[in-house]
This record gives C-alpha cells, structure tokens and sequence, in this order.
C-alpha cells in the first residue's frame, strides 16, 4: 500500500509524543531544562556529523574538504528568500493557531516546541528519499526506520517542551504525503549529488536547531528553509553538479 510509510512515521510521532507527555509530568522544570539542553547537544552532533559527511573526504592518508561555496550560496540566498517570504512567523503563527484549536491556550511552550520539533523531523534526506520509495516502489522500511527515530526524538523533546511537539506529526503528514503522491515527477532530480547536498544542508539547518534548543532561539531556522530547495537545484548546475 502506497502511503503507509508516512502513516507509520505519523504513528511513531504519535506515540514518541503520547509517551513523552506522559513522562514529562513526573519531572520538575529543573529536570526539563537540563533534558531539553541534553536534547540539544544531541541535535547539534547529529548534524555536525551530516554536515562533515558531506564536506569532507579522505583521499589516501589526506582528508580533503570541499562544499564551502555550495554551502555559503545556499545558506545566504536561502536565508534571504526566507526571510522575504518570513517563513517562520508564518510556522508560528499555524503553531499558535493549533494552540488555540486544541485547547492547549495555556500551554507556554506549545509553539516552541511545535517549531523545533517540525523542523527536527521534517529535514533530512532520509525524508525525501523514504517518501519517493514508498511512492514508486511500496517501501517503507526508510520511514519506517525514521519513525523509530523520531518516537525516540518526539518523546524527549515531549518531555522537555510539551504537547506542541506532538503536533509535528501534521507537517510531516504534508510533507512525506505529497512527496509519495509526486513521487515519479521528484524522482529524477533527486540524483546523487541532489541527495548529497540535500543531506548537507539539512545537516546544518539542524545543527541550527540544536543551537537554539542549547542557547535560547537564536536562528530563524525556518527562514533558511529556502536553501534546501537551492541545494538540490544547485546539482544541476554544471560546476555543482559533477
């Protein structure tokens, strides 16, 4: 059946959320502080180690680094389209929204954490990939990992920041649903170098995301949304391309 990946993916958020919830009213505001900063130094290695997979490689006894311009471009014309289209006010306001309709108006951190835990699950290759396979093909063994992954991320975050992350389960509905259903018009972009730079830039967004969930909110992450769609673009231009 086609789509059941991300109805797997969707359940695994559901419940990673429903668990969290759950644990998080056993723990103090001390507890949840430090486990929301632990949550973050995760994030961060996660994607420093995206990012270098993508940015260095080793050539005999040598490790050689590459990528620099291809990340500055992106980064600096994603972040200006970003910020022109204002993506995050737009993600906070659908997160306020979802407040107020779920009854959850006095939940303080419900925005937060709807925000950082979308951005967490929703960027990475293993998204994309996984949604054009359940597409084509009926597999759904990437978002069926991915769902493991993310109930574990989803349950912390849950913990530590509440019922709003459990609501990232509807952009990922969106985003790997209509991804599955475009699937064989996405498919032929998607070479390996479109791959390769879509994981690295994803990489770095969401190192960003753990500096704001270790630091306070410091990137307007969702304003560099942009510049994954330039890194994929930028594969099929001659001098990114290979």
């Amino acid at each position: 059946m086609i789509g059941i990946g991300t109805i797997i993916n969707v359940a695994g958020i559901l419940a990673g959320g429903l668990l969290g919830k759950l644990c998080g009213r056993f723990l103090s505001e001390r507890y949840q502080d430090s486990l929301i900063k632990t949550c973050g130094i995760c994030v961060l290695f996660i994607g420093i180690a995206g990012a270098m997979e993508g940015m260095l490689s080793v050539e005999g006894n040598t490790i050689l680094s590459g990528g620099s311009m291809l990340v500055v471009a992106c980064l600096a014309l994603g972040a200006l389209l970003g910020e022109l289209l204002n993506i995050e006010d737009k993600f906070e306001r659908f997160g306020e929204w979802l407040k107020i309709k779920t009854g959850n108006g006095k939940e303080k951190k419900f925005v937060e954490g709807f925000v950082t835990a979308s951005l967490t699950v929703c960027i990475g290759a293993m998204a994309i990939v996984g949604a054009i396979e359940d597409g084509i093909f009926g597999d759904y063994s990437i978002l069926a990992t991915k769902a493991v992954l993310d109930l574990i991320i989803i349950l912390i975050m849950t913990c530590s920041m509440g019922k709003g992350c459990i609501f990232s389960a509807i952009p990922v509905a969106i985003l790997q649903g209509t991804v599955t259903l475009l699937a064989r018009l996405i498919k032929p972009l998607m070479t390996e170098v479109a791959l390769a730079n879509l994981s690295m830039i994803g990489s770095i967004l969401i190192f960003c995301v753990g500096v704001n969930l270790v630091w306070g909110k410091r990137i307007r992450v969702a304003n560099l949304l942009p510049a994954i769609v330039l890194a994929v673009a930028a594969a099929l231009l001659p001098m990114w391309g290979g």
